[in-house]
């Protein structure tokens, strides 16, 4: 029990060892990133719920609705959490709905993606001011610290130990060494973050694009207006042809 106490208080002795020797900048450091990796392990989840890769679900409905069944096409939606489910049941549902334009539905799809969209970017800007100014901190402490040796230096007078110069400026340097380490990671899972995210706009936009420009059961093509047809003899209209309905008016008017 002794040996597993002291292995679980090894870890937080470093901590707080490296928090004595970096000051307040590696503390204000080691808060910074367990800020960041708890946006982190929340952005991963939130993607992972909402299923952004889920790419079956939207061609089997695209399918249904490119063959004409659009009851089908929203009935595959239904079952699907991915964001762009959401935004496809709004393009069909409009497509479908007689009053409403098309310009109409385009806009209301717009609107429902971007918030989407925003709510996917949510707290991305805390990882982004994270990632800049960690390394800034860094080198604060850094500046800090050589200041600090520096004084020592000149206190000391004419009995000048090197010792005093090399170990505040390895004490300064760390602080610069912990804001890179904090900063790297946060900057890299960023940007993993930001592609997975425009991959999945890339994917909505193409789908609802397919919703607009393939033919649907939802929109039924007006009867076209069938020409009079000529009698294969006289070379006049079938009965209730344009040719007929001229000749009473005309007998009419000769009445």
């Amino acid at each position: 029990m002794n040996e597993i106490s002291q292995d679980a208080a090894g870890p937080l002795a470093g901590l707080g060892s490296l928090v004595e020797v970096g000051g307040p900048v590696v503390a204000i450091l080691l808060g910074m990133s367990v800020v960041a990796l708890t946006v982190i392990l929340a952005k991963l989840w939130q993607f992972a719920r909402l299923r952004l890769g889920d790419r079956r679900s939207l061609d089997a409905a695209l399918e249904h609705w490119e063959a004409g069944r659009a009851e089908a096409a929203l009935e595959v939606l239904a079952g699907s959490r991915s964001p762009a489910a959401r935004v496809l049941e709004q393009a069909m549902g409009g497509q479908m709905d007689p009053q409403m334009s098309e310009a109409l539905v385009r806009e209301e799809v717009a609107r429902v993606a971007g918030g989407w969209l925003e709510t996917l970017r949510g707290q991305f800007r805390t990882l982004e001011v994270i990632g800049s100014l960690a390394p800034l901190l860094g080198l604060l402490g850094t500046v800090l610290g050589m200041i600090s040796a520096f004084q020592a230096l000149e206190a000391a007078g004419s009995q000048v130990d090197p010792a005093i110069l090399s170990g505040g400026i390895w004490v300064a340097l760390s602080t610069t060494a912990v804001g890179l380490a904090v900063a790297i990671p946060v900057v890299a899972v960023l940007n993993a973050l930001e592609r997975w995210l425009e991959r999945f706009r890339h994917r909505m936009q193409d789908a609802v694009t397919r919703v607009f420009t393939a033919r649907s059961g939802a929109a039924t093509p007006q009867p076209r207006s069938t020409p009079a047809r000529l009698h294969p003899v006289s070379g006049e209209d079938a009965p209730g042809g344009g040719r007929q309905d001229e000749r009473k008016r005309a007998s009419g008017h000769g009445d």
